[in-house]
C-alpha cells in the first residue's frame, strides 16, 4: 500500500523474473523425532521484517521467478532479482497458496527450499509485524547445491530420501546399516509398497498430507 504523499514504485520484469521487493520467510524444517509413533520435531517459521512493493499484481509470483537473500533485511529477509542477477540464488519451481500450517505445504521433488511471501503494509516498524501471507515459492537453488534432491539429506521429505531409525532425514551417501530408504508416504499403514520393511506412524499433525512413513532397506 503506498503511503499518502509517496510515489507508487514502477513495476519492472526481465525475462521470468520479478523486480519489486517481496517479503518472504523461510519455513522449512520439517524432520522427524524419536519414538515408535514418530513426532514432527518443532517446524519453525522465520519472520522477516522488510517492507514490501507492490509488483502490480498483488504481490504474485510465477514459476521461474527468481530471488535471493535481500540484504537490507538481514538474516531472514528475501527478495525478487532478475534471474541474471548475481544477487540471484534460487529460482521458483511451483507456487502455492499461503498457509498457516508449515506441515500443509508440500513442494515437489528438487525444492530446495520454501519461502513464504508476504505483503506488507504501513512504513517504518509497522512493517515487523503486518505482513499478509499471500502464497509459498517452492525455491531451487541457482548453484549446484541441491540439498533438496531425493537423497540429499536436505528439503522436505520425499520419496527416495533415506532416514534413520528414529525417522531423521539423512543423505543416503552417509546412511548406516540402520538406515530405511523412504518408499513412499502414505496415510495408513496398509497403503504402503509391498517391499515396506518398516513403516513408521507419525503423531498427527494438522495439515500434513502423510501420517506414515513407507521405510525399506538401503
Amino acid at each position: 500500500m503506498t503511503q499518502p504523499g509517496s510515489t507508487p514504485p514502477r513495476p519492472r520484469r526481465g525475462a521470468g523474473c520479478l523486480q519489486s521487493l517481496v517479503v518472504l520467510a523461510v519455513i522449512l524444517g520439517l524432520a522427524y523425532g524419536a519414538s515408535k509413533v514418530f513426532g514432527d520435531k518443532d517446524s519453525s517459521s522465520k519472520a522477516s521484517s522488510s517492507s514490501s512493493a507492490s509488483d502490480g499484481k498483488g504481490g504474485s509470483w510465477e514459476v521461474g521467478d527468481c530471488g535471493g537473500p535481500d540484504p537490507e533485511n538481514k538474516p531472514d529477509g528475501y527478495r525478487a532479482f532478475d534471474c541474471d542477477d548475481k544477487a540471484a540464488t534460487f529460482k521458483a519451481l511451483e507456487i502455492k497458496s499461503a498457509s498457516i500450517l508449515p506441515n500443509a505445504i508440500q513442494c515437489p521433488a528438487g525444492t530446495d527450499l520454501i519461502i513464504q511471501v508476504s505483503r506488507v503494509f504501513g512504513s517504518g516498524d509497522d512493517k515487523k509485524s503486518s505482513g499478509i501471507p499471500t502464497n509459498t515459492v517452492c525455491g531451487r537453488n541457482l548453484s549446484d547445491a541441491h540439498p533438496g534432491d531425493a537423497g540429499a539429506g536436505g528439503g522436505q521429505l520425499v520419496k527416495g530420501d533415506c532416514i534413520t531409525s528414529t525417522a531423521k532425514e539423512i543423505a543416503c551417501a552417509e546412511a548406516g546399516s540402520d538406515a530405511f530408504k523412504v518408499l513412499d508416504l502414505v496415510d495408513d499403514k496398509e497403503q504402503c509398497p509391498a517391499a515396506t520393511t518398516e513403516p513408521m506412524q507419525l503423531m498427527m499433525a494438522m495439515g500434513r498430507p502423510y501420517n506414515v512413513i513407507c521405510g525399506g532397506k538401503v
